[in-house]
């Protein structure tokens, strides 16, 4: 039994005509001789009637807060009418499916509402299904507790129910449909000449999510990489081969380029050791994150989010330390499993930048990221910069 997972976010479940785009592709996957298991989103996005945002603002903040269980079952409601929904747009092609709700389908999660953490996944139900000849059509982001309660695993989460059960069913693939072809070398927003990657590894897309990219959920990503299951970004829209992200990646030395705007630069000046430690203590037990962090016998330079620079300077008087910032930077991450022990690629990086005047506040590097720290009015001619210098286009 050759098992693909098909996700479809909730653009491409939000009109009729949309929906036949979906049907299109469950019916080619049965050609191929796979069989399908679809996982849906809720339909359309906010201030469309069934979209979960829509949704929530039927209830307002307090109540959502203080009752994480009703404020489940309600988000829940979406993606279970997009299963319904598409069972209905089937059966009038003659294509018999089951719709399921996450717990149906086998999701077991603990009950830390919001953001639940699976238990087990169960796939009984699915494999029943399967072997009738049905197509199960499953509610993604939600799941159920061992005592019957609904839960959901987190805002964007469709793709990591995809995952789970693409993994727990030992499927083939992953198909994570959306709006757009596949991951792009950057944005095409930024960078005209931006081009499909059409190969790459679980880990650099890990990196492109965690520095600001919106690829795919990265939990989603932990799961299939765990598994070793291959999964595809691919567009609803057209017949694009989309990108593959698997354990090979691309062998291009740069994969992608991706930004965080909203950073600050914070220069810190200190006497002593004590003073340093006061500085990353009192920081962190204030829930300010760091980044791009640099160390100097009395001094440390590190990046934080915009929104947390009043914080910080509150902080800095009462440890009675003084600290310069630089606002409005953008970090710039330049991402590729390839450049381990490839020598040059930061001197290319700097001399891209350098001869477009730019200069670089502070720089950080991983075995697979190089960070640039810039002004945010020089970042877009940065990006286009080092897109070009590393031929992406």
């Amino acid at each position: 039994m050759e098992i693909v997972i098909q996700k479809f976010g909730g653009t491409s479940v939000s009109t009729h005509e949309k929906r036949l785009l979906v049907i299109d592709k469950i019916i080619k996957a049965r050609k191929k001789g796979y069989m399908p298991v679809i996982v849906v989103s809720a339909m359309g996005r906010k201030n469309e009637p069934y979209a979960t945002d829509t949704l929530l603002s039927l209830i307002d903040n307090n109540f959502k807060m203080e009752n994480p269980l009703a404020s489940d079952l309600l988000m829940s409601c979406g993606e279970t009418i997009s299963t319904v929904v598409m069972s209905y747009e089937l059966s009038k092609k003659n294509i018999f499916s089951v719709p399921l709700t996450g717990g149906q389908a086998g999701i077991i999660t603990d009950e830390n509402f919001n953001d639940a953490e699976l238990i087990r996944t169960q796939t009984d139900n699915i494999f029943k299904i399967l072997n009738d000849g049905k197509i199960p059509i499953v509610a993604g982001f939600q799941g159920i507790s061992e005592k019957g309660f609904i839960t959901t695993l987190g805002r964007g989460a469709s793709d990591y129910t995809a995952a789970l059960l693409g993994v727990a069913l030992n499927a083939e693939k992953i198909e994570i449909y959306t709006d757009v072809d596949g991951i792009m070398t950057a944005d095409p927003r930024i960078v005209s000449e931006a081009s499909l990657i059409k190969e790459i590894s679980y880990n650099e897309v890990f990196q492109l999510a965690g520095q600001g990219a919106k690829v795919i959920h990265p939990r989603a990503v932990e799961v299939a990489m765990k598994g070793n299951v291959p999964l595809i970004i691919k567009n609803t829209l057209n017949d694009s081969e989309g990108t593959v992200i698997n354990n090979v990646g691309d062998t291009n030395v740069i994969t992608g380029i991706t930004f965080m705007d909203n950073r600050v630069q914070v220069k810190v000046e200190f006497n002593n050791t004590r003073e340093y430690d006061d500085i990353f203590n009192t920081l962190a037990d204030n829930s300010i994150s760091l980044d791009l962090i640099n160390l100097f016998p009395n001094q440390t330079i590190f990046t934080i989010d915009a929104n947390d620079e009043k914080k910080l300077q509150v902080i800095m008087e009462k440890l009675d330390l003084q600290c310069t910032c630089i606002e409005n930077c953008t970090k710039i991450a330049i991402i590729g499993s390839r450049m381990r022990g490839i020598p040059g690629v930061m001197a290319k990086i700097l001399r891209a930048l350098t001869k477009e005047g730019i200069e670089v506040l502070q720089t950080a590097d991983s075995h697979m990221t190089i960070w640039c720290l810039v002004e945010s009015k020089n970042a877009k001619n940065a990006i286009n910069a080092l897109h070009k210098e590393f031929h992406l286009g």
